[in-house]
């Protein structure tokens, strides 16, 4: 897989669960139809671990067969359409690219 990872935080004048419910709701209507999206996970992020870490409120991985596949949902209208959502809300964010490598599988025993 190769993925798209999206660390954000939300504008100053909104709460954290406002950000999330938008996340997760609004703004993940106009992301769903990416073309070649074959996993979307996101993650809440309660608390950073340390001074560095802290002011971010998620984390979202969206992952595409290729690179190729992601190059395609990037150039595509739906990708505009998302980036056009994003863009009045004013949060910051990181993002970043890359392949993917599963260290450690699912552990039922742990």
């Amino acid at each position: 897989m190769h993925n798209l990872i999206v660390l954000a935080a939300r504008p100053h004048d909104w709460t954290h669960r406002q950000f999330i419910d938008w996340w997760r709701g609004e703004h993940a209507e106009v992301t769903y139809p990416l073309p070649g999206l074959r996993r979307w996970l996101h993650t809440e992020l309660a608390e950073g671990t340390d001074e560095k870490s802290a002011g971010w409120d998620g984390l979202s991985i969206l992952s595409f067969d290729s690179k190729e596949a992601l190059d395609v949902a990037l150039a595509s209208e739906e990708w505009q359409a998302a980036v056009a959502h994003v863009g009045p809300m004013r949060g910051r964010r990181m993002i970043f690219t890359g392949d993917e490598m599963t260290m450690v599988g699912e552990r039922r025993d742990a």
